[in-house]
């Protein structure tokens, strides 16, 4: 449990310093006016494709590939896109934001407790919106994960990756570049956690709060808590590290501050506390639930899953970003 809250600690410096967990820069990415976000998770994949592949060849690690549930990936890309862009946090970086003082941060995990609560309780009758589970799909399990045509395609992906990230940078036309170093950060970081040494397993952060809000509810006698104990126990032990890392880094850099509504809140949404605090707890609730539905989050289904070239998880990429960013259109307005 120690190595993974130390893991979970350096995730959460990674973000913290890029200030890629803040609502501003979240929210920020759902109205295309800070990039810094898409710019990490292109670049994390870009360079991760490249080290994973390279340990899997070498027999230390293992493929983690999601199912393509379809209408899970689908809905419940949309749904996390959503509550994403509206919240202004992931699953991850809520905790984050939670340990540099952020109360709108812990509503927002109020809201995805009982998220993951209500899912599991309609999950029994979910089964015709999820599926249908078409396997898990992958470009090495069309390829055969090995010889030479693998080789060459995981590498011209992942420069393409990396590539989409300097293009977005090249748009946005900011001298910052702790986003690049941030994202290949992260592309170390998950590669060590897939060790099988480590943890033989992906990073990940969603599917802590139906493991939390089910104990919280004593609603643990059903085959999906069951299912989810094991990495609910990790995550949860890797996202109170990802805490730690939030509230030890802004007391180091003295900006630890109680705060409920942030700058681009403000502009775009008002200064009502009731207001953000409401909409924080329906959209950490949207958020989870369509984690849940997909079967993962921002770090555990986009980023784990992008490493692998799984096509679940690209798919489920695409679908969170269009969720994200109609929502960012509709949703945030000058005031």
């Amino acid at each position: 449990m120690m190595t993974t809250l130390i893991l979970g600690f350096i995730f959460g410096g990674i973000l913290s310093y890029a200030k890629l967990n803040k609502f501003n820069v979240i929210s920020g990415a759902a109205r295309w006016t800070d990039l810094a976000v898409p710019k990490t998770i292109a670049v994390a994949i870009g360079v991760g494709i490249l080290f994973l592949a390279v340990e899997i060849g070498m027999g230390w690690a293992e493929f983690h590939v999601k199912p393509f549930i379809l209408g899970g990936i689908v809905l419940g890309g949309l749904l996390f896109g959503v509550g994403m862009a509206i919240l202004g946090y992931c699953p991850g970086t809520l905790f984050i934001s939670a340990g540099e003082g952020a109360l709108d941060a812990i509503v927002g995990i109020i809201g995805g407790l009982l998220g993951g609560i209500v899912f599991t309780a309609v999950l029994p009758f979910m089964g015709g919106i999820l599926g249908p589970d078409l396997g898990k799909l992958s470009l090495a399990s069309v390829t055969g994960g090995s010889g030479f045509f693998y080789g060459f395609l995981v590498i011209l992906i992942g420069v393409a990756f990396i590539a989409g990230a300097m293009f977005l940078h090249r748009q946005e036309k900011t001298p910052d570049m702790k986003w690049l170093y941030s994202g290949i950060g992260l592309a170390i970081l998950n590669p060590i956690v897939f060790l099988t040494i480590v943890s033989n397993r992906p990073i990940g952060a969603s599917t802590t709060y139906p493991y939390v809000g089910d104990l919280l509810a004593g609603f643990t006698d059903n085959t999906y808590f069951e299912k989810i104990t094991k990495p609910g126990i990790w995550e949860l032990v890797f996202l109170v590290g990802a805490l730690l890392a939030g509230l030890v880094f802004s007391l180091l850099r003295k900006d630890f501050k109680f705060k409920m509504i942030h700058s681009e809140w403000e502009k775009t949404r008002g200064s009502s506390v009731g207001g953000r605090a409401l909409w924080a707890f329906a959209a950490g609730f949207i958020l989870i639930f369509g984690a849940r539905m997909a079967g993962g989050c921002t770090s555990g289904h986009i980023i784990s899953g992008g490493m692998q070239v799984a096509f679940s998880s690209l798919v489920f990429a695409v679908f969170v970003f269009a969720g994200l960013l109609l929502t960012g259109k509709i949703f945030y307005k000058n005031k």
